[in-house]
């Protein structure tokens, strides 16, 4: 493939990066600190991209998009992860949820959701991963029961990114007694219906935005189903696939590591061939994501591209957090704007010691590469 994104992309990358730094101070580190005002300037972030058609600048335009190629979305993804998401908690719903509907949903599904995603005017929340059942999705055991033409959902859902802030939620559950992904199903739930209750998780990130989620009978109606019922795994494998290449943390990755060689002390010496490296593979995982984006754009299968990609840079995630602690030193760890690189450096530490497990654990991605290497040797 030809790694040269184009002209129009480098424009856009610039444009971006001229909106971002206009609208966010330099210490800007994301929708989730202890300020209220940065989600709302995320939110309103969120409308500015909208209105200048950018948010879903590669949707079709029947759904609210503007009809752009994959690469123009892919500099979206890149700039906007590598400046601390100023889209907030927005990526979810247009990295993967929107694409899913569109794929899957019928025509009244694609005309209540997708507008809104496009707009940035909702937030949706994943009810994936359960207490004992996080990589191994399969052996989930949050229940769909059918009752006349209604579903009752009960399980538990945690690890849920937003589930306090979203309006909805893309919710995996299991219909009949199969096992494996016999009888997943994959429901559109609101946030708001009777029998939810969102509990915060506290952690290391500081201000919460995980969550446990219990499903205590939950009433949806049949267009609640998203895709066939019993073929969810359909649906989850191409939203995961979606989210592997939709994050783009090479980007934060490799500002990170600019920041560190600009900044008023430099590289030390002793870690200059260090970062050098540490660059090169930065910029090997982007190689990585495109191959996985252009695959998915001609049409093919990029499970195995997107999780070799998704190995590679979470990887570079928290090596580059342990270069950017050996460099700084014990002023590495102190946050807020008067803190080393504004305090992005303790940040991203934090964030990177969770890389390897979010949305599938290394040990998951290496085993869809290994199977699909095997299956294309045999």
């Amino acid at each position: 493939m030809d790694f040269d994104i184009g002209n129009d992309a480098r424009q856009l990358r610039t444009r971006l990066r001229t909106s971002i730094t206009e609208t966010f101070p330099p210490e800007f580190l994301g929708a989730f600190t202890d300020d209220p005002a940065d989600m709302a300037a995320t939110q309103a972030f969120c409308k500015t991209l909208a209105d200048q058609g950018l948010l879903t600048i590669a949707w079709p335009t029947e759904h609210g998009g503007a009809g752009g190629d994959v690469w123009a979305q892919t500099v979206v993804r890149e700039e906007m992860w590598a400046h601390h998401e100023p889209r907030g908690p927005q990526y979810m719903g247009l990295n993967w949820v929107g694409p899913a509907v569109m794929a899957f949903g019928t025509a009244d599904q694609k005309a209540r959701h997708l507008p809104p995603i496009a707009a940035g005017d909702v937030i949706w929340c994943q009810g994936f991963s359960e207490p004992d059942a996080g990589s191994d999705l399969a052996a989930l055991s949050t229940r769909a029961v059918a009752d006349g033409d209604t579903w009752r959902i009960t399980g538990q859902k945690i690890w849920t990114s937003y589930a306090g802030i979203a309006q909805w939620c893309v919710l995996a559950a299991r219909v009949g007694h199969g096992t494996g992904h016999e009888g997943i199903t994959m429901f559109l739930v609101p946030m708001d219906t009777p029998g939810i209750r969102v509990v915060p998780i506290r952690t290391m990130l500081g201000p919460h935005h995980l969550n446990e989620v219990f499903f205590d009978d939950v009433i949806v109606g049949p267009d609640a189903v998203l895709g066939a019922v019993g073929g969810g795994w359909a649906v989850i494998k191409e939203a995961l696939a979606h989210e592997r290449v939709g994050i783009a943390r090479y980007a934060r990755c490799e500002r990170l590591l600019s920041l560190l060689a600009t900044g008023e002390d430099g590289i030390p010496d002793r870690l200059r061939t260090r970062w050098a490296r540490l660059l090169v593979r930065v910029r090997v995982a982007r190689l990585l994501a495109y191959r996985a984006v252009a695959t998915q754009a001609a049409g093919g299968d990029f499970d195995a591209l997107a999780s070799a990609a998704r190995i590679a840079v979470t990887r570079c995630d928290q090596d580059v957090a342990d270069l950017l602690g050996d460099a700084l030193g014990v002023g590495g760890l102190d946050a807020g704007a008067d803190a080393p690189l504004h305090g992005a450096a303790e940040d991203h530490w934090r964030y990177a010691q969770a890389a390897t497990i979010a949305s599938g654990t290394i040990e998951v991605q290496r085993m869809i590469v290994a199977r699909d290497l095997l299956g294309n040797a045999s």
